[in-house]
């Protein structure tokens, strides 16, 4: 099997509410997780090219909900179902970032992270 052109981690760690750090997935039903499934297939990008995964903590809680895209190395912050066809579009599909929701690499793994 050939190796995945690109790789997207969907942070679907809970956490109890009113946890100081957030939470990722608060309904804990992956919806983003999902809605990234289904857009993908929606464009026809076969899952042996492009995986969409469920990933547990990304330790990004602070500026979740968090998806990191690999190889890339693109880590987006804050990302909500709406966000997930221009994420497809312009970075998947394009190869651009979608700069307003990438966490900026002074915000990643910093333990004071509001951008």
């Amino acid at each position: 099997m050939a190796k995945f052109e690109k790789h997207i981690f969907i942070c679907t760690n809970q956490r109890p509410d009113g946890n100081p750090r957030g939470c990722c997935d608060p309904s804990g039903n992956a919806e983003l997780h999902r809605v990234f499934k289904e857009k993908l297939k929606q464009r026809g990008i076969p899952n042996s090219r492009v995986r969409a995964n469920k990933s547990g903590c990304l330790d990004q809680c602070e500026v979740g909900p968090t998806v990191v895209v690999y190889p890339d190395s693109v880590w987006y912050g804050g990302v909500t179902a709406a966000d997930v066809d221009e994420i497809i579009d312009a970075h998947i599909v394009g190869g651009r970032p979608v700069e307003r929701l990438v966490i900026p690499d002074s915000v990643l793994n910093n333990t004071q992270k509001k951008p």
